[in-house]
């Protein structure tokens, strides 16, 4: 009889575990007190394929309704460091208190692909997004892109380049979805590798120079920029802005050391020439560097809430 309890005990065990290893694992399953969603798959081709979903919930402590905008949070690193848990997305997190949603996003740096696996992971995390919002709880008319450094980068180009085939692989799947955006917030990002060393000098700053083989853009295009400058080409938001792109809030430091200035201020004019300067803020930062206290201030990531507020809601 003891021997018959103690398997039964044992069978018992070994169902709720397996159960509960199945619900974790169903990565559309929700409870009404869910309210975070991590290491969600939403590409198969790497591991790095993976993003986090929040909820406002987390920090209303009320019973606050979807469907959520969405802010998506896409982490810097020149393109070879970084994780979506990190400062960039604990910036983003300021957005669930004003009721976004934030879904931090994972993507191939460039150790393991060079470009365009980049942009290809955050155009298929976006059509992920909408084509699983239902079970999330999110707004898939209102997804917006916020990167800083890298990812200022990334989110400019997911801007400009809505429905561009070249820069979309279908084996990521979802291809039944649009990767526009509605809203694109790019602090510091690189626009043009091949106009960077010319603008440092330009500027007097002593900066980190691009044209070699170590430079973080050279390794994201596999080769010394100037030896493929039509994929330079292709990495530049510039070469995609037409009238219906979305709204753009551009921040840069002055003294950035990193990314010039003129990334910023230059790519910002080129949008104003088509979009209109309604659609186009552009703020340099003065004194401020690559980043930092500067931009991550509650003044500051207030401005950024305002405008998403403006154009989400």
């Amino acid at each position: 009889m003891k021997k018959q309890l103690a398997a039964m005990i044992a069978l018992i065990l070994v169902l709720v575990l397996v159960t509960g290893a199945l619900s974790e694992s169903d990565e559309t399953s929700t409870t009404p007190n869910q309210y975070k969603w991590l290491d969600v798959p939403y590409a198969y081709a790497s591991a790095a394929q993976k993003l986090d979903i929040y909820l406002p919930n987390i920090y209303s402590h009320n019973d606050v309704k979807g469907p959520f905008p969405v802010i998506v949070s896409i982490h810097g690193g020149g393109y070879e460091a970084g994780d979506k848990v990190g400062p960039d997305v604990l910036t983003a997190w300021e957005g669930l208190k004003r009721g976004y949603a934030v879904v931090s996003v994972n993507y191939r740096l460039s150790s393991e692909a060079i470009f365009p696996a980049q942009i290809n992971d955050i155009k298929a995390a976006i059509r992920f997004i909408r084509a699983n919002a239902r079970n999330y709880d999110l707004n898939p008319e209102k997804i917006a892109v916020w990167g800083s450094s890298a990812g200022g980068g990334l989110a400019a180009l997911a801007g400009t380049s809505g429905k561009i085939i070249e820069l979309q692989d279908p084996s990521l799947g979802y291809m039944f979805q649009s990767d526009r955006v509605q809203a694109v917030v790019d602090w510091c990002g690189p626009i043009n590798f091949l106009t960077m060393d010319e603008q440092f000098k330009q500027s007097g700053i002593a900066g980190h120079l691009q044209d070699n083989p170590d430079s973080f853009g050279s390794k994201l295009m596999g080769k010394q920029i100037t030896q493929v400058p039509d994929l330079v080409t292709m990495a530049n938001p510039e070469t995609y802005i037409t009238r219906d792109d979305p709204p753009f809030f551009i921040q840069q430091g002055s003294e950035d050391k990193w990314i010039p200035m003129q990334q910023s201020t230059e790519f910002a004019a080129k949008l104003q020439a088509v979009l209109g300067k309604d659609k186009v803020e552009i703020e340099v930062i003065q004194g401020a560097g690559h980043g930092g206290k500067r931009f991550n201030s509650p003044e500051n990531v207030n401005k950024v809430l305002d405008f998403l507020d403006k154009n989400l809601k």
